[in-house]
Parts: C-alpha cells; sequence; structure tokens
C-alpha cells in the first residue's frame, strides 16, 4: 500500500510452548492457532514424509506452479486487443467535475453507493462515517466510529443500514471480529449477511443480526486487501486481493478458493468483477490495472503506459464494462478502454491520492474517494 503503511502483530503466550512472543495467527482445518515462528516450522518438520524436506517441498511446489502456467500459456490463441482491432476507437470523453463533497478532516479512505443512486457513504482516517445526499452535497447523517482509520464502507442492498470497518478488528460494532484490520466489506444480496476481508490473511462471511461467523476462507499468505461480490443475484463467488500479489476466487458456499491468479509484482489493492461476472480486474503498486478471464482462467489484459510510475490503488468499470477506471497515488483518475487497452482519458482534479472510484448504479456519474480530505462526483 505504499507509504504510511502500517503493520499490526500479536504478542503474547505460544499456544504450543508458552514462551512470550510473536504470534503467527495459522488456521488448520478452519480452526485458528496462534504459534510463534520456531512453533510453526517444528509443527511444519513433524509432518515431512522420510526423504522430504521444507526446501524439497518449496522446490515442488515452484514446479508445479511452472507447469500449470505452461499448460494455460498452450490455451493462449489471441489476446483480447487483437479480437478488439475492428471495434471503432473510443472518441474524446467529456468527464469532468460535478459535485465536491467537503465534510471530512482526514484521509477519505472508502466510499459506496445506495441502490437509490442518489445517496452515498463514505469512510475517513478521521474515524467519521458520512452519509451523503449525491444532489443536494447535504450531509444526512454522520456516526463517530470508536477508531482512526475507518478503511471500509457499504451500503446495505434495502439502503437501510451501512457497514464500516477498520484498524479496531470489527466490522458494524462487532457483527464481524477478525484478528487484525478490516480491509474491506461488503453486503451479500441481503442486509442479513456481509462479507469482510482482513489484515489477518482471511476473509469471512458474517451473520449480522446474531455476529455468528458462517465460513471463513483462508488461501491468502498476507493481508488481504480487496474483495468484490459476483454481481449476479444468485452469485455465490467472490474475488479477493492482497499483499501477496494473488488475487483468489472463492465458492462462498464451500469456503474453497476454486481458481487463483498471480501475475502481478506487487501488492494488489483492489479487485473489482466485470459487469456480467465472468471477468474481474486488479489494480496493484506495481503501476498496472489487469484484466483476468474466468471462462479462459488467464489474464487477458494489462492497462500500463511507460508514463505511469504511480501504484493504482482501486478500480471500477463503467455499466456497458467498455471503460476501466482506475485511481492511482499520483492523483489522477485513468480511463481505460477496456478492449483495446489504451488509456482513453485522464481526470485531474484531486490534490492526493485517489483511494476509491466508484460508479453509480445507474451508470451516470462516478465518485472517487480521496486523500484530500473530499469526495468527487464525475459525470
Amino acid at each position: 500500500m505504499c507509504d504510511q503503511t502500517f503493520m499490526a502483530a500479536t504478542f503474547g503466550p505460544c499456544e504450543s510452548c508458552g514462551k512470550p512472543s510473536p504470534l503467527m495467527n495459522i488456521y488448520i482445518k478452519n480452526e485458528a492457532i496462534n504459534y510463534c515462528s520456531f512453533c510453526v516450522e517444528l509443527m511444519a518438520c513433524q509432518g515431512l514424509q522420510s526423504g522430504e524436506s521444507v526446501a524439497s517441498l518449496k522446490r515442488e511446489c515452484e514446479s508445479l506452479k511452472k507447469k500449470l502456467e505452461e499448460e494455460r500459456g498452450k490455451l493462449n490463441d489471441v489476446e483480447l486487443h487483437q479480437v478488439a482491432d475492428k471495434i471503432e476507437v473510443l472518441g474524446a470523453l467529456a468527464i469532468k467535475t460535478r459535485r465536491v463533497l467537503k465534510g471530512h478532516g482526514n484521509k477519505v479512505l472508502c466510499m459506496d453507493w445506495c441502490k437509490d443512486k442518489r445517496r452515498l457513504v463514505s469512510s475517513s482516517q478521521d474515524g467519521k462515517v458520512i452519509v451523503w445526499d449525491g444532489f443536494t452535497l447535504s450531509k444526512e447523517n454522520g456516526i463517530s466510529v470508536p477508531c482512526t482509520w475507518v478503511m471500509a464502507c457499504a451500503y446495505a442492498p434495502t439502503g437501510c443500514a451501512v457497514a464500516c470497518g477498520g484498524l479496531d478488528n470489527k466490522c458494524s460494532k462487532a457483527v464481524a471480529m477478525h484478528t487484525n484490520y478490516v480491509s474491506g466489506c461488503t453486503f451479500t444480496n441481503s442486509d442479513n449477511q456481509i462479507l469482510t476481508s482482513s489484515g489477518d490473511g482471511s476473509c469471512a462471511l458474517w451473520d449480522v443480526e446474531s455476529g455468528q461467523l458462517l465460513q471463513s476462507f483462508h488461501g491468502h499468505t498476507a493481508d488481504v486487501l480487496s474483495l468484490d461480490l459476483a454481481p449476479s443475484e444468485t452469485g455465490n463467488t467472490f474475488v479477493s486481493g492482497g499483499c501477496d500479489k494473488k488475487a483468489n476466487v472463492w465458492d462462498m458456499r464451500s469456503g474453497q478458493n476454486i481458481q487463483s491468479f498471480e501475475s502481478h509484482v506487487s501488492d494488489i489493492n483492489c479487485v473489482k468483477y466485470y459487469p456480467s461476472g465472468d471477468a474481474f480486474a486488479s489494480a496493484s503498486d506495481d503501476a498496472t490495472c489487469r484484466f483476468y478471464d474466468l471462462r479462459a482462467d488467464r489474464e487477458v489484459a494489462v492497462y500500463q503506459k511507460d508514463s505511469v510510475i504511480f501504484g493504482a490503488s482501486t478500480v471500477d468499470f463503467s455499466l456497458s464494462g467498455r471503460l476501466l477506471f482506475a485511481g492511482y497515488n499520483d492523483y489522477t483518475i485513468n480511463v481505460w478502454d477496456v478492449l483495446k487497452g489504451t488509456r482513453s482519458s485522464i481526470l485531474f482534479g484531486h490534490e492526493n491520492r485517489v483511494s476509491r472510484v466508484r460508479v453509480s448504479p445507474d451508470g451516470t456519474a462516478l465518485c472517487s474517494a480521496s486523500w484530500d480530505h473530499t469526495l468527487r462526483i464525475w459525470a
């Protein structure tokens, strides 16, 4: 996450040897255990077969990854931009700032639209969550959260509730409890369940009423920074991305990691499904955005330019799926032609890092949140 990153470490007695030390939170058959690094290494070695070593297993793992990439490469017959050669080039985009929302006293870290296409919610490092009227710019509600760095917020499908989470490891008054900060949250297709991602390397599905954990998802080896739910109403999958440079697709019913993509060379800050649900995009600190086709099981496009050297922090698609809006750490929003892989436009206006971009539910407007303490509505 570039500059101003933070780390959270748990310190206490190891559940194996009992010595006070920095603990590693690991999961065995979905059961969380807190071991020191020595006991984790010891446990790994105890499970080895004769003639095996940790080093040999790592080599075998790398060999299998290489074979998998080779098999994927055999199916790579044509690039997306080649298929799109005969499609007309997009004309100039007349997008400009129509509204500036001011009210936060520190970096705005997240925002989300309500399904009514008018209201939106934002969360900030000032510990406040604000509900806005996007037409009149008035603040409809303000909530003070007992922690700074409210990193995630989301509107419920009915528009009757909002969720938020951050460095206190909780989501929405302890509905969800992680062992590290909450980096993202989104409601499923009802107000009764919520998905969260966390710095503890896991994602989780919770019941809102009882706060009960319904399903946990373990597969990332570092902080999970973003998640997005498949867009269809019966969608039972979601995608997550994190500091291990991986984007993982999950089955919500079984908790299994059903697809995994590892082509970025730095942290994945954001993942977002394509409107059809058959693909998704990712934004990374390596200054690229990438497009993955789930049916082809591979990356099909990379959005980058030599002049773009700052990390991408957030992405979202236009309603048609033809445009990809990407917010960058150089204060700009780049608009990419998804099919041709070229940059269509650059939006200027923010005075600090763009932390979030979201297209309105009807596709007529784009909202961006920034570390300059403001939100902007573009149309």
